[in-house]
């Protein structure tokens, strides 16, 4: 398989939840809130151009646990009470490229932004970049090499999501109450509503 030497290419993305309340817990099956993981292009872009399919394992107790996305909106809405670990697996368009792993804790009660109509809801956003795209093969080269090309605007997203990958590298070492105040100190609001980074 023919390769572009000496090339790599990166894709930013962003992935996380958001969630909200149900206003009650369900009879049925005790359940509190709706949430909905996802895993989304920083730009305005197609991702299916070089995403082939987005694998999303959740906790065992769910049915059907391990969840195939195979074309965009990559994202699986569900309903539970508890929050946990949540492995995202990104296979690409071109088998010879490596699929990359994610690890997501899922957030149901925190941190909450206040949308435009005055309601509430829980946005755990983080950005990242994908870098596996080194030496890529040509027809990858191709896809990936007309994306740069093109002048597209970054997403519309709840939170600034640098700054809550910023949270999320410090809070393996501190508490997030304690990490968001830092950030506020330095001038970093972690709970921008409808923030659009430049």
């Amino acid at each position: 398989m023919e390769r572009v030497k000496d090339k790599i290419f990166i894709r930013p993305i962003v992935y996380g939840n958001t969630a909200h309340y149900l206003g009650k817990k369900r009879e049925e099956d005790g359940h509190t809130h709706e949430w909905t993981v996802f895993v989304k292009p920083y730009y305005n872009e197609d991702p299916s151009k070089y995403i082939r399919k987005v694998q999303f394992k959740l906790h065992d107790s769910y049915a059907n646990a391990t969840r195939m996305v195979e074309k965009p909106p990559y994202e699986v809405t569900e309903t539970g009470w508890g929050e946990f670990e949540i492995q995202i697996r990104i296979y690409f368009v071109d088998v010879n490229e490596k699929p990359v792993t994610a690890f997501h804790y899922l957030r149901l009660f925190q941190p909450q932004v206040t949308l435009p109509n005055g309601k509430t809801m829980v946005a755990a956003e983080y950005y990242d970049e994908i870098e596996v795209f080194q030496e890529p093969t040509m027809s990858m080269y191709k896809v990936l090499s007309h994306l740069e090309g093109r002048k597209a605007e970054p997403r519309r997203f709840h939170t600034d999501c640098m700054s809550f990958s910023i949270v999320k590298f410090f809070s393996f070492f501190f508490d997030f109450s304690f990490c968001t105040f830092f950030l506020y100190l330095c001038g970093i609001n972690v709970k921008s509503n409808s923030f659009n980074i430049d």
